[in-house]
């Protein structure tokens, strides 16, 4: 049986409201906006001084750290980013903020890239190549924080982390000057140069904003800005043993490319301050106390940081410290397996870009943090995938059926559509013979009530086939059926004038046994048996689900021996189903089931 959409056609969902866009709207109004200078390439005041106006109306970005795989959470910021600045005509800067040389790597940054260009967009805009690094800008941000030290705004401070952690106060109470906060600005200059000359030891030091202890908004109160870290970096070698932390590189990558709107999820809404104030400092001029003059680093107009919820799906984690842990502990197969919220393993499940479009636009784009069921994800790929699936046959659980009735070089040539709505994809052809499988469930030797398929004396039609009657069955010592008979009706073929003379209320899957495809079927499910798998503290891994996969050996239509990776199929009556990107060939075929046809865990 071919599959219903979840939703009704010509019924299709209106799209869920999207906040962002008023605001780019309104922006799109003001002059500012109109006349922003653009030189071309990203850079401080005096690089877009007198440039001319920027082609595109809006500049976004996406900006993920190079220090994973990206998941279904990124999915969404990577259609709210690249896809508004389609939709206005804009550019979308790739960046990777890549300030945290530890954790980052070039396998992540090229898996990024690909992940992107997967879901369908790219970097490419009006001739430019928009690809950059926070890295690409350690020589600027440098300079910014000697800007802010000469101003008076910065400091390096040496107390120990212990002290500076009880000097911060709580949320009830201020934090308390460090003793190292008002030393003259020549002389924590000259500790920050020797911090990056190598001269002090890991952690002896950092340079701090110097803004308000007593902030009830604890990133205010004098946040680190630079720390020393002797680390390779994977772009810029040895040549740093300082780098700048998140939040001060973050606004400053944001202002040099130009970027009008800073979409950022909600647990940045309190570094949102600290986002304007650097920037408000670094963009205007400074009067030093022997008279001289700091000029502006930034260009105007200035990069506004706003906010939306972040995606918090069901039945999902996607903390990379506790995805990494899956893969590390060996709980999954890799950062690919199709069981992992990754894009990696989303895509070798056999999710499509269409797929996670259609869910990003369904689920909106609001201030309000809420929780979004798998369900949703799932039906949207149903809905995408419906359309494009090749339908074929699959016995998951064989037991064989024969048909006593006829010779055992018996063989006949069924027809069905390669998709019931789309005629003209044509046909395919398999063939039927005198052994069958099918499924061990659609035969009961005592059938329960309202069993329309197999039993003795019963008769269901073979799908595209014929009518059969069962007459009994095979079993084994320990009672267990081995095979199942019946009687065919030769004048009862689909498609044929005889076939309207018989009435059936059965009709049942099968393959022929001879020219059938031996394949290894991968059956997934979700990863976890709780809606939210690691609230409240609990141990995550409480709650994997030791079903999640189950591998069968089955018998595929002859058909699927040409099967192509990325061909998406329907099986009928299990579901959907890709050959695996990784282990498929056409002597061992692998298939994933990507969904099945309907919610199985409807509540």
């Amino acid at each position: 049986m071919s599959s219903k959409p979840s939703h009704t056609p010509g019924a299709e969902p209106a799209p869920a409201t999207n906040f962002l866009k008023n605001i780019i709207e309104q922006d799109l109004q003001k002059p500012e906006y109109q006349n922003r200078p653009w030189a071309g390439r990203p850079g401080g005041a005096d690089v877009h001084a007198g440039a001319p106006a920027d082609p595109a109306p809006i500049r976004l970005r996406f900006p993920p750290e190079p220090n994973g795989y990206l998941h279904v959470g990124h999915a969404k910021a990577i259609c709210i980013n690249f896809g508004l600045a389609k939709e206005y005509g804009g550019a979308c800067h790739m960046r990777f903020d890549d300030t945290n040389p530890e954790k980052e790597s070039e396998e992540f940054a090229d898996s990024i890239l690909d992940a992107v260009r997967w879901m369908g967009f790219g970097w490419e805009q009006g001739g430019e190549y928009n690809l950059y690094h926070a890295s690409d800008y350690f020589e600027f941000m440098y300079q910014a924080a000697e800007f802010l030290i000469q101003a008076g705004l910065a400091y390096v401070d040496e107390q120990s982390a212990e002290d500076m952690r009880a000097n911060r106060g709580t949320l009830t109470q201020p934090g308390v000057d460090s003793p190292f906060r008002n030393r003259p600005a020549q002389e924590s200059l000259a500790r920050f140069r020797a911090m990056r000359a190598g001269e002090l030891a890991d952690g002896a030091a950092v340079l701090r904003a110097k803004i308000d202890m007593a902030s009830p908004n604890m990133n205010m109160r004098d946040p680190a800005i630079y720390r020393i870290k002797r680390a390779s970096h994977h772009r810029t070698g040895d040549e740093w043993c300082i780098y700048p932390m998140y939040t001060f590189a973050h606004p400053i990558e944001d202002a040099l490319e130009r970027i009008t709107h800073s979409f950022c999820t909600l647990e940045f809404e309190d570094q949102r301050p600290f986002y304007d104030w650097l920037l408000a400092n670094l963009a205007r001029e400074h009067t030093l106390a022997d008279g001289g003059k700091l000029s502006p680093l930034l260009a105007q107009p200035l990069p506004k940081q706003i906010e939306f919820s972040r995606l918090n799906l069901t039945y999902v984690v996607t903390s990379k410290r506790k995805l990494q842990q899956l893969v590390t502990d060996g709980r999954v197969s890799g950062w690919d397996d199709p069981r992992m919220p990754t894009i990696v393993g989303l895509r070798r499940r056999g999710y499509t870009p269409e797929a996670l479009q259609l869910f990003c636009a369904r689920i909106g784009v609001s201030k309000a943090d809420s929780w979004i069921d798998y369900a949703v994800l799932e039906g949207a790929l149903r809905d995408t995938l419906d359309p494009v699936a090749h339908r074929a046959v699959a016995v998951l659980d064989p037991i064989p059926l024969i048909l006593d009735n006829v010779d055992d070089d018996w063989a006949d040539l069924c027809t069905a559509p390669v998709h019931p709505h789309h005629p003209e994809w044509g046909v395919r052809q398999f063939t039927i013979g005198k052994r069958l499988w099918i499924e061990a469930e659609d035969f009961q030797e005592n059938p329960e009530k309202k069993f329309f398929r197999l039993y003795p004396g019963n008769r269901v039609r073979l799908r595209y086939g014929y009518v059969i009657e069962c007459t009994g069955c095979d079993k084994d010592e320990n009672g267990k059926v081995t095979a199942v008979h019946a009687q065919v009706f030769l004048d009862s073929k689909s498609g044929t004038p005889g076939a309207d003379n018989y009435k059936v209320k059965g009709n049942i899957h099968w393959v022929d046994a001879e020219d059938a495809l031996p394949a290894t079927v991968r059956l997934y499910d979700r990863l976890f048996t709780e809606e939210h798998p690691d609230a409240g503290g609990k141990n995550f891994l409480d709650s994997l689900n030791p079903n999640s996969l189950t591998e069968v050996k089955a018998y595929l239509e002859a058909g699927l021996r040409d099967a192509w990776v990325g061909t998406v199929y329907q099986f009928e009556r299990h579901g959907y189903f890709v050959a695996d990107m990784k282990d498929h060939t056409n002597d061992a075929p692998v298939f994933n089931r990507t969904a099945t046809l309907k919610d199985g865990w409807v509540k």
